[in-house]
């Protein structure tokens, strides 16, 4: 039996308007494996988002269209199944979502408990109440929550409760993969640890396999096993995290985001941001979309796309580590 449990293949996904097709993913391929957490890094705007709201089927039906690629959970693939079956035995079940904002993510005119108990309830039908009840306390323990607070409404929890309720929602039926959609955003450095350190904790402690889509690389070095860097909708380096952190080659938009991070071993007066912003999505270049912000572009790189290829040791898609371009470059 394969130990992959997700895998997205060659994922393309359009916006589409009277004025305009904005090409959100393309081309977007990874794997996840049982019990593994993936990150996914890049700045706003790659397709991060898009890309898990994609695999959990939740894209706007009128704008959104997913045009190519395969989702596969267990080896089935997921925008081939009725949207029936993906609402009852997928989404909440199997897969399981901590959405970016906990502001907005709850409904604020039910309590944290009837919220949590609409998710236990809708894919747990042989539960009675009371073992509903007991499975409802028992959440809110493992994400830090005294129990007898279940009656009280989202505006009497902080920002870092509301998370934390967010993420028992999402842990009420034990799902095989979370995507934890930046878990952080909005919180205080101090409430970020914590929220971070109890996703990993549970995520061990119930053999979860995890996508956590995040800007922090920091985060990233301390909760994942594999990084796949996003730009422009598709995955221009990927590997495991030693290679995408201490490895020789790196691409350059990778370099350029470990260079934008402080380093408190060096003395500077200023960081080293990436020059310009990603290319228009509904007007994309014809060759390297990072060509007119990289640092060691060369002519190739602005008519012809670059395609991830190992030869730098793992996943790369740039001209620098092509073997055909070299050899171009040496004649």
């Amino acid at each position: 039996m394969s130990d992959v449990l997700l895998r997205v293949k060659d994922l393309y996904v359009e916006y589409r308007t009277e004025e305009e097709v904005v090409q959100a993913v393309n081309g977007c391929s990874f794997d996840v494996g049982i019990g593994e957490t993936l990150g996914i890094v890049g700045e706003t705007g790659a397709g991060k988002t898009t890309t898990a709201l994609a695999i959990m089927r939740l894209l706007p039906d009128r704008t959104a269209h997913i045009v190519g690629g395969r989702i596969e959970l267990g080896g089935e693939n997921l925008l081939e199944i009725p949207e029936e079956e993906m609402r009852v035995t997928v989404r909440g079940e199997r897969i399981a979502m901590i959405f970016q904002d906990p502001m907005t993510a709850l409904n604020p005119v039910m309590t944290i408990r009837d919220q949590i108990a609409e998710a236990i309830h809708y894919h747990s039908l042989q539960l009675n109440e009371a073992e509903i009840e007991s499975r409802i306390e028992e959440v809110l323990t493992l994400v830090g929550i005294p129990p007898n607070r279940k009656h009280e409404y989202p505006h009497q929890f902080s920002g870092g409760m509301k998370q934390r309720v967010v993420i028992a929602i999402a842990l009420s039926c034990e799902p095989e993969l979370l995507i934890a959609d930046e878990p952080t955003t909005a919180l205080d450095v101090t409430i970020q640890a914590q929220v971070l350190a109890m996703i990993d904790s549970l995520r061990e402690r119930l053999g979860m396999a995890m996508i956590l889509i995040t800007h922090d690389l920091g985060i990233v070095a301390q909760t994942c096993d594999k990084v796949a860097v996003m730009y422009a909708g598709e995955i221009i380096e990927a590997g495991a995290l030693e290679e995408i952190f201490t490895g020789e080659n790196r691409h350059p938009y990778t370099v350029g985001l470990f260079e934008a991070i402080p380093n408190l071993k060096a003395e500077t007066k200023r960081l080293s941001p990436i020059a310009g912003l990603m290319p228009d999505p509904s007007n994309l270049p014809e060759g390297c979309y990072f060509y007119e912000r990289c640092p060691k572009a060369m002519e190739i790189c602005r008519d012809v796309h670059p395609k991830l290829s190992d030869e730098a040791g793992h996943p790369i898609a740039c001209h620098l580590f092509s073997s055909s371009t070299k050899s171009e470059v040496s004649k």
